[in-house]
């Protein structure tokens, strides 16, 4: 699948088309994505601002898919955890941008290599529109190579 029809195919996604949550970019190298969630009537809390759960779900699976991407096949790759720490009120067009660096991908590579398993954390913050901080988030994630059985040949 190309970074285009990820983007599209998860701006689309029910659970975050109805929650207004979009995917505005995915760069084609998988290194980068950055997400937007705007406040409205319809999708915001009692308080008027954003729902903390949908704060976690802009950040959810990017760093995963990123690194699945940017691995290629014989890997096993998966969200493993997830910390975050609100900070001020989210209001009016809230912005996360997930980047997996190169390099990154490359120490997994290694710390992988003989079977053992990569826990990797990454951050991000998601800011409003004036650039204030609203939350900080953690993501873990889970990678280890895929095990080939004898005689059966590798994807």
């Amino acid at each position: 699948m190309t970074a285009k029809k990820m983007r599209l195919g998860m701006s689309l996604w029910p659970p975050y088309l109805g929650a207004g949550v979009r995917v505005t970019h995915i760069a084609d190298d998988w290194s980068s994505a950055t997400v937007t969630y705007r406040i409205s009537k319809l999708n915001r809390n009692y308080f008027g601002t954003a729902f903390g759960g949908t704060l976690s779900s802009m950040t959810d699976p990017f760093y995963a898919l990123l690194l699945m991407h940017q691995l290629g096949k014989g890997y096993v790759v998966w969200d493993a955890a997830g910390v975050i720490d609100y900070v001020s009120p989210g209001q009016g067009r809230l912005t996360a941008t997930m980047v997996v660096d190169p390099a990154v991908v490359e120490q997994i590579r290694v710390e992988t290599a003989s079977g053992h398993k990569s826990l990797t954390w990454f951050e991000t913050e998601i800011v409003d529109e004036s650039g204030s901080v609203v939350a900080r988030v953690r993501r873990q994630v889970y990678v280890r190579k895929t095990l080939v059985k004898p005689g059966v040949a590798a994807a």
